[in-house]
């Protein structure tokens, strides 16, 4: 994985613990049976590894780092959840045995890594015939908004650029079928979904999240340090965040883009695709 744009500041992870595989891996449901062993990659927080754990017989929810899983862990002793384990891996190269796993699932993941399509092969190859792949991952520009605040556009320009600079693909959710083509898949699904903020408890909450993470998290000190914007942008970008949030009118939708893989038989070929 590149350098995470996001960092691990509480706003960051107040967002995250906000999903649920309800909100964030609806699409994949439908597939799951209470048999399937499930590999969760990129659990940060936990809460949509926890919610699959009482869908399936296991889940190992996977991590870059110690640190970054600890959540996912102490999420699931806090929830007596028994049927997880936990791994440090990196998605380019998974330390799994071939047709180890029923469902590999990534939510917001690929969006952030240096080889998305090396990245879903070895999603697949970890998976047994018949099994699945399924990755979800938000489209920045095809966030829409409303009203037009000038300050939302700046955000939306400001973090395009820090997410490729950090090697990211921000708008990996329209990506995300070719990708998938590219590793080898030829079975697939591909579908959209939206997170919608239009109450005024659910603008409160995401316009509060960004005029945070705008001023407080990693991607506020990357955009200072590259010399993209001063302390003083950010502030008015924040304060732009919380004006969107106070309006009765307003409303954000963004969009993902969703994928789920049928893995054929394998042709034995080692961190490629079944097909």
């Amino acid at each position: 994985m590149n350098t995470y744009t996001h960092g691990h500041h509480e706003s960051v992870l107040r967002s995250h613990a906000w999903r649920t595989a309800e909100n964030s891996a609806g699409y994949l449901l439908p597939y799951l049976r209470a048999d399937m062993r499930l590999l969760d990659i990129g659990a940060g927080p936990g809460t949509i590894s926890v919610d699959l754990a009482k869908r399936v017989a296991q889940v190992t929810a996977a991590e870059k780092g110690d640190q970054e899983l600890r959540l996912s862990r102490d999420l699931a002793d806090e929830r007596g959840i028994a049927n997880m384990t936990f791994e440090v891996l990196d998605i380019h190269a998974l330390d799994i045995a071939d047709d180890t796993y029923d469902v590999v699932h990534a939510h917001q993941v690929l969006q952030h890594v240096a080889d998305p399509v090396q990245a879903l092969r070895e999603m697949g190859r970890v998976t047994r015939p018949g099994g699945l792949v399924a990755a979800r991952d938000a489209d920045y520009r095809a966030c829409v908004w409303w009203p037009e605040i000038p300050e939302l556009d700046e955000w939306m320009s400001l973090y395009q650029a820090a997410a490729r600079a950090n090697g990211g693909e921000p708008d990996a959710g329209r990506r995300l079928h070719a990708w998938a083509r590219s590793a080898g898949f030829e079975d697939m699904t591909a579908s959209s979904d939206t997170w919608c903020f239009a109450t005024h408890t659910d603008r409160e909450w995401w316009g509060g999240l960004w005029a945070e993470r705008i001023v407080a998290s990693d991607l506020a000190q990357q955009l200072i340090d590259e010399g993209r914007a001063t302390r003083g942008d950010l502030e008015r970008i924040a304060d732009g965040w919380r004006a969107w949030a106070q309006c009765e009118d307003g409303w954000f939708s963004m969009l993902h883009g969703e994928i789920v893989c049928r893995v054929g038989e394998s042709a034995g070929l080692t961190g490629q695709a079944k097909a």
